[in-house]
């Protein structure tokens, strides 16, 4: 396991693999992570992403209707862990694809696919102990769980308990999406989670330009962007694609000017 961020703010980037084609999710991926994302999270299919906005459900309708599967999203994990042996890789996944691959399968072809954590979107704290994340942490995995503003105080500190890699703060309750703002209480609940962890907090959901990213760098440990980068690939032929996605990122932490 080797989730990392090499400066502050880290950068997370999900991409939907399949959309618009594997092919073009691999050349994504990697200008992605010569751009500057430390992490990327690789969005698993799934016909009812009902925790995703329209923006990243578009995208998911689409890898579906391509037949992109969990085989897929694994195939390509360990392609990039070859290519670019230096990049966190984690698998973003409802829980339902990987219950019916099989979650002892699951585990141990990822964790030979080089994968560093999963993210099951969908997937309570609760419904999480035991099977689940016994299977993790015997594949050397890191299980990542999403902390709310709603959480309570209890709450949060069973999440960063269990929680390896980083633990993923949502901004704001509801579906993903970008947003012009960050919502006012993120500061609020990333400051909750520092009593009960050490580990780095990613913030996302609605994170999108970088304005944004650097106010959460006051505070945060790393940037997770989604819908902003999905939705650019949306209206991007597919062979400009990878160079686009490429200067967004570069976009999101410009280099401090040397006086």
């Amino acid at each position: 396991m080797s989730i990392h961020f090499s400066r502050r703010p880290g950068l997370v980037v999900y991409l939907t693999v399949g959309d618009p084609d594997l092919a073009t999710t691999r050349a994504i991926a990697l200008a992605a992570i010569d751009a500057g994302a430390d992490v990327l999270e690789l969005g698993v299919p799934f016909s009812d992403p009902l925790a995703d906005g329209p923006v990243i459900e578009r995208a998911s309708h689409r890898a579906v209707a391509n037949g992109t599967t969990l085989a897929d999203v694994l195939a390509l994990a360990k392609e990039l862990r070859i290519a670019r042996a230096q990049a966190g890789l984690v698998i973003f996944s409802y829980l339902n694809p990987i219950l019916r691959y099989g979650l002892a399968r699951f585990t141990a072809e990822a964790r030979d696919a080089g994968v560093d954590g999963v993210l099951a979107i969908d997937l309570t704290l609760e419904e999480a102990e035991g099977r689940y994340l016994d299977a993790m942490r015997a594949a050397g995995m890191a299980p990542i769980f999403l902390a709310a503003p709603t959480s309570t105080d209890d709450r949060l500190r069973r999440i960063a308990a269990v929680s390896q890699g980083f633990v993923y703060a949502i901004s704001r309750v509801g579906i993903t999406g970008a947003q012009q703002t960050l919502a006012s209480d993120a500061r609020s609940l990333v400051d909750r989670l520092r009593g009960y962890t050490k580990l780095p907090i990613a913030l996302g959901f609605g994170v999108s330009n970088a304005s944004q990213v650097a106010a959460l760098g006051e505070f945060a440990d790393a940037a997770v962007v989604g819908s902003a980068i999905v939705g650019l690939i949306e209206k991007t032929p597919p062979r400009d694609a990878p160079a686009a996605v490429a200067q967004f990122i570069e976009g999101l932490r410009p280099v401090p000017t040397v006086r």
